[in-house]
């Protein structure tokens, strides 16, 4: 079996298993998240977050707490031209988010754009990891070209069964150098 098949089936059965989750399972579950990121979280300025998917864990909650404490929050927006991902800040999340491509919530044009060496912390969705620090993501390599050219400690996000002993890798896929679930958190093997 290639690793592109290996990650195509591997999508397929995690995609599978997210789909069974029920909705309440999921918000108690982003909640214990959010807490335990929250701990983690006082000594970053600034911080990438992701906009959740209805699949993923919920952490726009830790956004909206953050914002309002006066951290340095942005979100992902897809250069569509250059097709690559970039940073931008946000204030209000009312007026500064807006629908982006392939269907997921992004900073308006209008916000300013925050170089990609400037964060502490970058929260990092995956449909599954390894302690190797491996990520499996959704199959467009778009996220691992950000991850690659960003600064800051980069933590994965998923639930529990999406923390796998080996993810099929790439030597072109960006790793973690943390993973969050909401019962524990893994310092992946070595820095990457």
């Amino acid at each position: 079996m290639t690793t592109q098949t290996g990650k195509t089936d591997l999508r397929a059965k995690i995609r599978e298993a997210l789909g069974k989750i029920p909705p309440a399972v999921r918000a108690a579950e982003s909640i214990d998240l959010c807490a335990r990121l929250e701990l983690q979280m006082p000594s970053a300025h600034t911080i990438l977050f992701f906009a959740p998917l209805p699949d993923e864990l919920d952490v726009w909650p830790l956004l909206e707490r953050s914002l309002a404490l006066g951290t340095a929050c942005a979100l992902p927006f897809f250069d569509a031209g250059a097709k690559i991902y970039g940073a931008r800040a946000l204030d209000t999340l009312l007026t500064d988010v807006v629908p982006g491509k392939f269907g997921v919530r992004e900073p308006a044009a209008g916000c300013p754009e925050i170089p990609l060496g400037k964060f502490d912390l970058v929260l990092v969705p995956g449909m599954a990891f390894d302690p190797c620090g491996n990520r499996l993501g959704r199959g467009q390599g778009f996220y691992d070209q950000l991850l690659k050219n960003i600064s800051g400690v980069k933590c994965g996000i998923g639930h529990d069964f999406q923390l796998l002993e080996n993810v099929p890798a790439e030597p072109h896929d960006a790793k973690v150098d943390f993973i969050f679930t909401p019962s524990r958190c893994v310092k992946t093997a070595g820095k990457f």
